[in-house]
């Protein structure tokens, strides 16, 4: 069951230069400085979210992203006909289907794809068509997993928000039984013919264990890493990450 994959790959998500740009207006601090330091650094691929109130990452941004990158960008969105619209017109490497409500600060939870299968199917095949990797956003769960594949998605990436959480509280019963969901739901995807990809909330003291479960092939991790190059910097804070990552898979 347990297939190598060599390199861990590191997506870096730049949404949150954009809230610090947008919080006080202009054109600073720029997204786009960051994706290119991101891509100095080791990136692998960037990660943007075009939200539905465009609270931090913009189209103008989007459209940018799409034009100058050298390294392959993931678009996050909800799947809904506007940001269809943008993906098909942008073309990006990889699109990642995420739940939002507005209300929310941050994502929570992940899609419910088996209870919307019928229609994510309909809507992810116009992606899959124009030649984009269409990726879901779930939690570890057995259904959710058997949806995605069912419906065709080429990419599952778990949620590891609860992880992360669970080990701030310090819960640690908790977030050794998410870990063991998350390797355990790495692997039956795998199996069904998915390529798997991990994040939400990762930080150096949590990316180990994750990095370390050999079928994730892909880590996306944004916001840790804008809130501590405040401290050293973009580029350091991306290569103590890819550092960590590295160590973890040995």
């Amino acid at each position: 069951m347990t297939q190598p994959q060599g390199r861990l790959r590191l997506g870096v998500n730049i949404d949150h230069v954009a809230t610090l740009r947008n919080a006080r207006g202009g054109a600073v601090p720029d997204p786009m400085r960051a994706a290119r330091l991101a891509e100095e650094a080791g990136a692998d691929g960037i990660t943007a979210h075009l939200r539905e109130d465009r609270r931090h990452i913009r189209d103008e941004d989007i459209a940018t992203l799409a034009a100058m990158l050298t390294v392959p960008l993931n678009f996050e969105m909800a799947a809904t006909e506007e940001m269809q619209r943008i993906a098909l017109k942008h073309r990006p490497h990889a699109v990642c289907l995420v739940p939002e409500k507005r209300e929310e600060r941050t994502t929570e939870g992940g899609l419910d794809v088996a209870g919307d299968a019928d229609r994510l199917r309909d809507y992810i095949a116009p992606l899959r068509d124009a030649g984009a990797r269409v990726s879901l956003f779930i939690a570890a769960d057995p259904a959710q997993v058997a949806a995605a594949a069912e419906i065709g998605a080429d990419v599952i990436e778990l949620h590891t928000g609860a992880y992360c959480d669970y080990h701030a509280e310090g819960h640690i019963e908790a977030r050794d039984a998410e870990w063991a969901r998350l390797r355990d739901m790495a692997a039956v995807a795998t199996e069904a013919g998915l390529e798997v990809h991990a994040g939400h909330g990762l930080s150096y003291d949590t990316v180990g264990p994750i990095a370390g479960l050999p079928q994730i092939v892909e880590l996306n991790i944004g916001h840790f890493l804008i809130g501590e190059a405040v401290f050293v910097g973009l580029k350091p804070a991306i290569a103590e990450m890819r550092r960590l990552m590295d160590s973890a898979r040995g």
